[in-house]
């Protein structure tokens, strides 16, 4: 459920607008254009570490197979995402186009420039930091605390 964060609504109503329709078909097509080379690039092939079941698996070959095998698969969950996030802000841009634009944590307005580059965002650099690393006082442990 969306925190609604009362100081950037009644911002967003004292803005007349943020941003305008061409602005806002542009991401919307660039979105578009976007899913569209991803679908066409298709899946990232997966290599099977042996090509015939009866043929014994090369040991000097089976390493860098497997690692091929990480790669791709790491690929197509990044593209996959990517796909998600897309389809999120045209839907966002379709049923709440005063929405888009605005960060979906702090209602406040993600950055040109990180739109232009990510129009499939949903949070501010801010925010996206907080969710990306929740423990920011986070310090790595050595071996002397725990003696």
């Amino acid at each position: 459920m969306r925190k609604w964060n009362v100081s950037g609504w009644i911002l967003r109503v004292l803005k007349v607008f943020r941003m305008n329709a061409d602005e806002l078909k542009a991401f919307q097509d660039r979105l578009i254009e976007r899913r569209r080379e991803l679908i066409d690039e298709g899946d990232f092939l997966i290599e099977p570490s042996k090509r015939d079941a009866v043929a014994k698996l090369d040991e000097d070959e089976a390493p860098h197979t497997e690692n091929a095998q990480v790669i791709a698969s790491r690929r197509n969950r990044e593209r996959a995402r990517e796909i998600a996030g897309i389809e999120k802000a045209l839907r966002r841009i379709e049923l709440e186009p005063d929405e888009y634009g605005l960060c979906q944590e702090c209602d406040e307005e993600i950055g040109q420039k990180r739109l232009e580059l990510m129009p499939w965002v949903e949070f501010c650099v801010s925010c996206q930091s907080k969710i990306d690393d929740p423990q920011k006082n986070y310090r790595r442990r050595h071996a002397a605390d725990y003696l």
